[in-house]
């Protein structure tokens, strides 16, 4: 049986995310659903896996929330199921940046679609004539395995660490349009917002990451693999797993296991 995979997250707030906690809980009990479900006062993320009839009555039943009407999730899927349990959890936020002044629910860094990325790299700049460089928001060990050509990549150990490295490269992006990106969308979207309030002007978040540009663009620019935190490890271009290695052999660094991670799973 084929299992599908969703990657998925929205910042809208959250008044009350140990009551929506319980519902969602009770929801998934019982299904053939495993992976991950974050939830903060900033809004939820989730990376989940099951037969397909379980994944959609689950989605449609979370859409019941006008606050989820109008979360996207992007789809693949895999021969065997990638998660070992079901995790639905509290946090202080879906992706941790520890950077309270980044409040993505109160507003969207502008987006570019996968399309409008594919030709800007093909010509070389964007629509006003300006280069146009794409910046990795995603772990070192994550762009080892496959990133965009020639995409700046700061070699931070986790996402906490990027506002430091922004500060250290800052001066490094002017006068180029800078294009931020990591696996769903949820780390290049807080890196954006971060951007723009420390005055680097032409930011621009890669809408729905790695994976939806894949599904949009497949390979154009893109050297490698999306690495994924689930027993696939890393998605090709057409949204297939290409490692499957034993569940004890993946990540070497410890805290790439951890649940919170997740995405960017995250991305998602």
């Amino acid at each position: 049986m084929q299992i599908l995979n969703i990657a998925a997250y929205k910042f809208v707030a959250l008044d009350q995310p140990a009551v929506l906690q319980a519902s969602i809980t009770e929801m998934l009990q019982g299904r053939a659903i495993k992976g991950t479900v974050l939830l903060a006062e900033e809004g939820i993320n989730l990376f989940l896996a099951g037969p397909a009839a379980d994944i959609h009555d689950f989605l449609a039943w979370l859409k019941q929330d006008v606050r989820f009407a109008g979360l996207q999730a992007k789809e693949s899927w895999s021969g065997a199921q990638p998660f070992r349990k079901l995790l639905v959890k509290v946090k202080p936020e879906i992706i941790r940046m520890n950077h309270p002044a980044v409040q993505p629910a109160a507003g969207r860094a502008p987006a570019v679609d996968a399309a409008t990325l594919k030709r800007w790299l093909d010509a070389g700049h964007d629509d006003a004539g300006r280069p146009v460089v794409t910046l990795d928001t995603r772990n070192d060990f994550e762009a080892d395995v496959g990133t965009f050509h020639n995409a700046i990549d700061w070699r931070i150990r986790k996402f906490t660490e990027f506002p430091e490295a922004l500060l250290a490269h800052k001066d490094e992006l002017a006068g180029k349009t800078v294009v931020s990106f990591c696996t769903g969308g949820i780390r290049c979207e807080k890196a954006a917002i971060l951007m723009r309030e420390a005055g680097i002007e032409n930011v621009w978040q890669l809408d729905g990451g790695i994976l939806k540009y894949f599904e949009e663009s497949g390979h154009a620019h893109f050297e490698g693999e999306c690495f994924v935190f689930d027993e696939r490890r890393a998605l090709d271009p057409a949204l297939k797993p290409q490692v499957n290695p034993p569940v004890k052999d993946l990540h070497a660094r410890p805290s790439t296991r951890r649940p919170e991670v997740f995405g960017l799973l995250s991305d998602s």
